[in-house]
């Protein structure tokens, strides 16, 4: 989180614990007000719901605590892999950064990088590129053989 998204989630806890507070004392208050009028009369009170101003500050506060933790939510990452992946092969490490400029800590490089390296993975049409390469710059007999089959 940055500066000013603890900032901001800072005043509004501030906010709703005065909202809290507020909501208490107006509650304690008028069970006091309803014991003594009870204890006047022998009608009973109709206790009153909270202040409209108690209400607002409460809710303002709750959307103000929102926006301070989302301005310090890092960027969302990619949900598909390829475009995942492409992320990571044009930006590198620097297109997984937080909102501070740090790397991400969940930052695990190319996710198809286990695919790529793998010994049985091989490009069938390079091999054959080469192998067609090295014929046409002298291989032996027997490779010109092959390489004519394979054709």
């Amino acid at each position: 989180m940055t500066f000013l998204s603890k900032a901001i989630t800072a005043f509004g806890g501030l906010l709703l614990a005065h909202a809290c507070y507020s909501a208490r004392e107006h509650t304690a208050l008028q069970s006091l007000r309803a014991a003594t009028a009870a204890s006047l009369t022998s009608t009973p009170t109709v206790a009153t719901s909270l202040p409209v101003d108690i209400i607002l500050e409460t809710i303002i506060s709750t959307f103000v605590i929102l926006l301070g933790l989302v301005l310090g939510t890092r960027p969302l990452r990619p949900i598909e892999w390829r475009v995942w992946a492409g992320k990571i092969e044009r930006e590198g490490e620097e297109g997984f950064t937080d909102n501070s400029g740090a790397v991400d800590k969940d930052f695990m490089g190319n996710p198809f990088s286990a695919f790529e390296s793998r010994p049985n993975f091989v490009d069938i049409r390079k091999q054959r590129r080469e192998f067609a390469e090295w014929v046409q710059k002298g291989g032996s007999e027997a490779t010109r053989y092959y390489a004519g089959s394979t054709r």
